[in-house]
């Protein structure tokens, strides 16, 4: 939680006493504006002044040496994220940080007090961390706001609707303290994908008016064409691309130390590229940079956009550096058709508590349980599109399983699109690492997610099937 203040409330930095540092020794004179120096004593009693005064400086400079001493805890890192979704803080500690957060106005601040902290750990590690190219945070300075308490203040570029919570230890990581930096007004992603659209259709159009004959597939099939002919797309196709994992999760690493997280995101723009390219369809990112998206958001953004399908990429990981080739999943509601994808769902699904997921926000999307809907559907027509997309992916890579695997993904659980989750290849294998760093592999890699998309248009026109109208009943029913 966090409380709203003034434009100097926020700022006056008082003493243990509740009075400022100065006032202890000094007299504070509101007719001057200042402080003036205690009248003196008789003469009398000069050396009983002296002592009490010096006594006060003793212990005035012990109260503020307290925060600096060995009992304060060194933070252990500071990371920014950023991002046009949000951008997201997170300092991390070996325990708890106790804290409180203020929203000031006037200019634009939040400022974050930190309790029991070493003040030199928390200078080094904010600095340079603050990127030009932020699109919430201007800058980030910290300073000593009383003994035992750093005050960091973050200079905003706008307003904004922050989230704090804190983390447990997981992973390689300690206690963490997150910062998640929303705007006021939300990124609404159907908007910039209209928006992006509208360019898109511009273009087409003047490139369809330019050209000597159409191209096929672009225009109905014509009297001298067989009934055989397949139905033709009418409207624009919304695909949505998940690049697997980001920011604090790094997902899975390789021996040479590559991290899944980047390898997705190559792969994913790649694919996005592709799709742009092909008249009638679009693609849509989940992220499109290295930052963290939680499971649920990823399928609330592919809902949003009225997304046709959904394909989640990732690189898979063994404890043993022998496994290998490229997987294709689908989602089961009746438990994991094997062992090993049973454990590769947990693992994917686990990416929430690596990430960080403020469990105290509620979102009617979120909310959703998979009881208000049958997922029969999209099983089926998920299954259709993972077999298409397997059988493209054998003529670039080894298949680590040659029929397409279902398990509980959470990434998977949209239930109006088909969804699949592509494994490009074993990042724990040395020669599969390799060959995920390579470009010419990642684009053949993306081309094949593509055909498989391709062919399963083919057989299941998106007409077929009313995406609008369902979405506009889920719509009501909410």
């Amino acid at each position: 939680m966090y409380k709203s203040t003034g434009a100097n409330a926020a700022l006056t930095i008082p003493a243990p006493s509740g009075k400022p540092v100065l006032a202890q020794i000094f007299n504070f004179d509101s007719s001057l504006g200042g402080y003036r120096r205690a009248a003196a004593p008789a003469s009398g009693a000069i050396s009983e002044y002296l002592i009490r005064a010096l006594g006060k400086l003793i212990l005035l400079a012990c109260a503020l040496g307290a925060g600096s001493a060995g009992a304060a805890d060194r933070i252990a890192a500071v990371r920014v994220w950023p991002a046009q979704d949000y951008t997201r803080i997170t300092i991390e500690a070996d325990r708890p940080i106790r804290h409180e957060l203020l929203l000031v106005k006037n200019p634009e601040r939040l400022v974050l007090d930190l309790d029991g902290v070493d003040f030199a750990s928390v200078q080094q590690e904010i600095a340079d961390k603050v990127l030009p190219g932020d699109p919430y945070i201007a800058q980030m300075r910290a300073g000593r706001y009383k003994p035992g308490v750093v005050r960091v203040v973050l200079d905003l570029k706008t307003e904004v609707q922050p989230q704090i919570f804190m983390l447990k230890p997981v992973g390689e990581y300690g206690h963490r303290l997150v910062l998640d930096v929303y705007p006021l007004a939300p990124v609404d992603p159907l908007m910039a994908l209209l928006q992006k659209s509208e360019l898109k259709a511009g273009t087409a159009q003047e490139g369809t008016a330019a050209a000597a004959a159409p191209e096929p597939g672009q225009v109905p099939p014509g009297p001298e064409q067989t009934d055989k002919a397949k139905p033709l797309v009418t409207r624009m196709l919304t695909i949505v691309v998940d690049a697997g994992h980001g920011g604090e999760d790094p997902g899975a690493r390789g021996r040479r130390g590559s991290r899944e997280k980047n390898i997705t995101l190559v792969i994913s723009k790649k694919l996005k590229a592709i799709i742009d390219a092909e008249p009638n369809m679009r693609a849509v990112l989940t992220r499109e940079g290295d930052y963290f998206i939680p499971l649920q958001m990823r399928v609330q953004k592919a809902r949003r956009v009225k997304a046709d399908l959904f394909v989640s990429v990732h690189a898979d990981a063994f404890v043993k550096p022998h496994a290998r080739g490229s997987s294709v999943f689908a989602l089961s509601e009746r438990g994991a058709t094997s062992t090993a994808a049973k454990w590769l769902a947990k693992r994917e699904n686990d990416a929430d508590l690596i990430g960080g997921v403020n469990l105290d926000v509620k979102d009617r999307f979120l909310a959703m349980t998979l009881a208000d809907l049958s997922l029969t559907a999209q099983i089926t027509d998920s299954l259709k599109l993972a077999k298409a997309v397997l059988s493209e992916l054998g003529g670039v890579n080894a298949l680590h399983k040659r029929d397409v695997e279902q398990a509980g993904f959470a990434v998977l659980k949209a239930p109006d699109i088909p969804s699949i989750l592509v494994e490009t290849a074993f990042i724990s294998n040395p020669e599969e690492e390799r060959r995920l760093n390579d470009e010419g592999y990642q684009e053949k890699m993306a081309q094949a997610i593509f055909k498989g998309i391709k062919r399963y248009f083919n057989k299941n026109p998106p007409l077929a099937r009313s995406t609008l109208a369902a979405i506009e009943r889920l719509e009501r029913i909410d």
